[in-house]
Parts: structure tokens; C-alpha cells; sequence
């Protein structure tokens, strides 16, 4: 990763080619939703940079724009690698049952495996935004309920507005 900057005892910021970057507008979709984005396996920053590729080429959804990289520790199971975390908004017209289940399918292309709660992985996609609708769902909670306590997606996303400000007025980050 080619920049980067210390920023306490535990975290780095990175900013790398997609991140942060912002998409040139594609019409037809009609939702926006921010992705909390993250991996500990193998070379995380270099996945990231796949995935943006990857979800530019996708029809169900398309890249808007995305936040700085964090490296962090891990939390909920300890015994393991740091994370890279960052947030992506992307625009789509799947409504959240199906966007959840396109995101699965995502994770699962980039190597994802479920073998406990926290376990390590190559790539974690979360759904912390849908526009402005709650939904809650066994499966699915959103807003993500944990948020904002969470410096891996609080800091990205805050590197987006600040890029990206206008777009991001409304949030309380």
C-alpha cells in the first residue's frame, strides 16, 4: 500500500488506487447503500482493489464512491491477523433481501468462508446504510447496529465525507 499514516497506537490509514476514488454516475439504479468493506486473509488491500474492478463489471450493482483504507485490530475473536477495513456506496435497485444475498455471493467468489462468529476472513461485505430505511430482519439489521462504535467503518466513512461532503451532510459521523 502506498501512502499510509499512523493514527493512534492501533490504527494505519492507507489510501491506495480505489481508495478513496469516486465512479463516474451510471443511471438506472435506485438505491444508495454504503458497505462497511474488510478482510484479514492473504493480501487484503490487493482484494480490495479486485473487488472495486469487479463490481464496476456487475449489472445488479455499480461503485459510487469509496472511503480511505484502515488497518486495525480485530475484535470479538483476537487470536488473529489485523484487519484492512473501508466503506464503498453503491448504487443498485435490489431491495435489501437480495442485495444481502448478492453480497454473500460476492464474498463467496473472493474466497469466503464461514467457520465461526469473528473467524478470519478474505473478504467481509456489511450493508450499514440503505438510504434512509430501517429494516429489521433475522438476517439483516439496518443501520448496521453497531456502527458507530466501530473505528473501521466510522473512519472510512468519514474520509468520504469529507471527499465526497455533499453527498454525506445528513450523516452524523
Amino acid at each position: 500500500m502506498p501512502l499510509c499514516r499512523k493514527i493512534g497506537a492501533d490504527h494505519t490509514l492507507y489510501v491506495d488506487r480505489y481508495f478513496p476514488t469516486q465512479s463516474r454516475e451510471r443511471s438506472g439504479f435506485r438505491y444508495r447503500v454504503v458497505l462497511g468493506v474488510g478482510g484479514n486473509v492473504g493480501d487484503v488491500a490487493r482484494r480490495l482493489n479486485r473487488l472495486w474492478i469487479y463490481l464496476k463489471r456487475q449489472s445488479l450493482l455499480y461503485p459510487v464512491r469509496s472511503g480511505v483504507l484502515l488497518k486495525n485490530p480485530p475484535f470479538g475473536y483476537v487470536e488473529q491477523d489485523d484487519f484492512i477495513n473501508t466503506t464503498i456506496e453503491i448504487a443498485t435497485s435490489l431491495e435489501p433481501r437480495a442485495l444481502l444475498r448478492q453480497l454473500w455471493r460476492i464474498e463467496k467468489h473472493f474466497g469466503r468462508v464461514r467457520s465461526f462468529p469473528n473467524a478470519p476472513r478474505t473478504l467481509d461485505l456489511d450493508m450499514i446504510f440503505f438510504e434512509d430505511r430501517v429494516v429489521n430482519y433475522p438476517e439483516l439489521i439496518v443501520p448496521h447496529p453497531y456502527w458507530s462504535g466501530r473505528p473501521s467503518v466510522r473512519i472510512p466513512l468519514r474520509s468520504m465525507r469529507r471527499t465526497f461532503r455533499r453527498q454525506y451532510e445528513n450523516f452524523d459521523i
